[in-house]
C-alpha cells in the first residue's frame, strides 16, 4: 500500500478519497480502452485511516462518533462521492470528540471492473484484472465477528468496499435505475396503488414554488422536475416496470427526500433489499403495509403501530437469534402517531400499538381452528404480516431506525378473510391516506434528523465509530 497522506480537515480528506477513487475508475477505463492491462494494477480503492491519539470521556449522550479506546481505526471505501455528507459528518463528530489525525491515501485491493460504471468490456483473458469475488462479500463487522476488530486497525466503517459495491449494484438491478438518487428516508410497501399515491403527492409537491422538493425519479428512469410537473397527470405516466422492485425517488437537493420501493410479498423479498440499502446508511426505512388483524373488536381499515415483532419469519435467526428482542424505535413511533393525527384529523380510525407477528407462509390462516388456537394461544400479536419483523431485524441489525404502520385488510380468525371485492373497495377508500401518514412522518423527521441518532441501536460489542 502506497503512504497514507495527512489530511488536515476533515473537508479536505473526503475530497481526497473521492479524487482518489474518481482516478482509478479513469485509469480503468483507460486501461480497457487501450488494451494497456498493466495499468489496471494501480486501479485500487481509497483508505481513510483515522488515529485516535488519545481517548477522554465525552458526552454520554453521544449516539456515535465515540470509542472506547485510542488507537488507528480505517477503512477501504468504495464510491465515497455517494456518501460525501454522511462520511463528511461521521468525521466531523469523531474529530469534534477526540484529538485526531486522518490519513487518506490508496489501499492494496484492486476493484474489478464490473463494478466501475462504464468502464467498458473486459477481455476474456483478464490476466490481472481482478474479478468480483464473494469471498470479500460478507457482514463481518455488522456482524461482530471478533477477527473484523481484533486487527491492528479496527474498523472505522460498516462495510467492505466489494460488499458495498455488490450491494449498489444489486440495488440497480432490483429496482432498475442507479443507485445515486436514493434518498435518506425509506418507505417500503407491497402495493403499486402506494406507489401510484407517491407519484401523485410527488407531482402536487414539484408544482410548489416553497417545495423541498426538486425532482422525482420513476423506475424507468425518466426524471420530472418542477416545470414538468405543471404539466402532466399522473395517468400519462408509465409506473410500471420490468424489474422486480419498482423504485421511486422524491429528491431534495441535500438527499433527504423520500424513496418508496414496492418489495413485493415476503420476508425473503424484505432481507434483500434492505441487506442491500443498509450500505447507503439511510436515516430511517418504514414498512406501510396491510394485515390480517386478531381481534374481533377490529374493523377493516383499523391501523396497527407496531411497537413489539414476534419473529416467525425465520430469514434472520441465523444473523439476529429469534429469542432476541428488538427494540420499538420510539422516535418513528412518536411521529407515525402524530401524522396519523395530522392525516385524518377527526375522522381517525382506530389505532393501536401492539405486536406484529410476520410469517414466512402466506397461508397462515389456512389451517383448522384447533391449529390456529394452538399456534395463537400465548401470542401477544394482535397482527399478523409478512415483511415487518424482517424490516425491523434487519433495521436493528444494521443500524438503521424502522417502523411499521399496517391496515387491517381482513379478520380471518373472525370469519373476514381477504376476497377479491372487499379487498379492492378497503384499498380505494386507504390508500391515499395510508401513503400520507408515512410520507408527513418521515417529512418531519427530515425536519430534525438529530432525533433518530438514538443509542438504542449501539450494540455492548462490536461497534465502529460511525453512524
Amino acid at each position: 500500500m502506497t503512504d497514507l497522506q495527512h489530511a488536515h480537515f476533515v473537508e479536505e480528506a473526503v475530497c481526497r478519497l473521492i479524487e482518489l477513487y474518481d482516478s482509478s475508475c479513469s485509469l480503468a477505463r483507460k486501461s480497457l480502452a487501450t488494451g494497456d492491462f498493466d495499468r489496471y494494477r494501480h486501479v485500487v480503492y481509497p483508505k481513510i485511516t483515522v488515529h485516535v491519539r488519545e481517548w477522554q470521556p465525552i458526552d454520554r449522550s453521544e449516539p456515535f462518533g465515540y470509542v472506547d479506546q485510542a488507537g488507528r481505526f480505517s477503512a477501504v471505501i468504495s464510491k465515497p462521492q455517494l456518501l460525501r455528507d454522511y462520511l463528511t459528518e461521521q468525521l466531523s463528530r469523531l474529530t469534534e470528540n477526540y484529538p485526531c489525525d486522518i490519513y487518506v491515501g490508496q489501499s492494496n485491493e484492486l476493484i474489478p471492473p464490473e463494478y466501475i460504471r462504464d468502464a467498458g468490456s473486459v477481455p476474456e483473458n483478464r490476466g490481472e484484472i481482478p474479478r468480483p469475488t464473494l469471498d470479500e462479500v460478507n457482514d463481518a463487522i455488522i456482524d461482530g465477528e471478533w477477527k473484523a476488530f481484533h486487527g491492528k486497525e479496527k474498523p472505522l466503517f460498516h462495510f467492505g468496499p466489494q460488499r458495498f459495491d455488490i450491494a449498489c449494484a444489486r440495488i440497480e438491478h432490483y429496482t432498475g435505475i442507479e443507485v445515486d438518487t436514493v434518498q435518506r428516508y425509506i418507505l417500503f410497501t407491497n402495493y403499486a396503488m402506494h406507489t401510484t399515491e407517491f407519484v401523485k403527492f410527488g407531482l402536487r409537491e414539484l408544482t410548489k414554488e416553497d417545495s423541498r422538493y426538486t425532482a422525482l425519479v420513476l423506475p424507468t428512469g425518466e426524471t420530472i422536475h418542477s416545470n414538468d410537473a405543471v404539466l402532466l397527470d399522473v395517468d400519462e405516466l408509465t409506473l410500471t416496470s420490468r424489474y422486480q422492485m419498482p423504485r421511486f425517488d422524491l429528491i431534495t437537493a441535500s438527499g433527504d427526500g423520500i424513496t418508496m420501493i414496492n418489495i413485493g410479498v415476503g420476508p425473503s423479498n424484505a432481507k434483500t433489499i434492505t441487506d442491500c440499502l443498509a450500505v447507503l446508511r439511510p436515516e430511517a426505512w418504514i414498512m406501510i403495509g396491510h394485515c390480517a388483524g386478531l381481534d374481533g373488536r377490529m374493523r377493516i381499515g383499523d391501523l396497527i403501530l407496531g411497537n413489539a415483532y414476534q419473529r416467525e419469519d425465520h430469514i434472520l435467526n441465523r444473523k439476529v437469534g429469534a429469542g432476541n428482542p428488538i427494540p420499538a424505535i420510539p422516535e418513528v413511533q412518536r411521529m407515525l402517531e402524530a401524522s396519523v393525527r395530522e392525516v385524518y384529523g377527526d375522522d381517525n380510525p382506530l389505532m393501536r400499538t401492539g405486536t406484529v407477528l410476520s410469517t414466512d407462509d402466506r397461508n397462515w390462516e389456512w389451517r383448522t381452528s384447533r391449529d390456529l388456537w394452538e399456534w395463537l394461544q400465548h401470542s401477544t400479536a394482535v397482527a399478523v404480516d409478512m415483511e415487518s419483523c424482517t424490516l425491523a431485524a434487519n433495521g436493528y441489525r444494521y443500524r438503521v431506525p424502522y417502523g411499521t404502520l399496517l391496515s387491517v385488510s381482513d379478520l380471518p380468525l373472525h370469519a373476514v378473510p381477504k376476497l377479491p371485492a372487499q379487498a379492492q373497495a378497503f384499498y380505494s377508500n386507504s390508500k391515499e391516506a395510508h401513503v400520507m401518514c408515512a410520507v408527513r412522518a418521515v417529512e418531519q423527521l427530515a425536519g430534525n434528523p438529530s432525533r433518530l441518532h438514538t443509542r438504542k441501536l449501539r450494540r455492548t460489542l462490536g461497534e465502529v465509530p460511525f453512524r
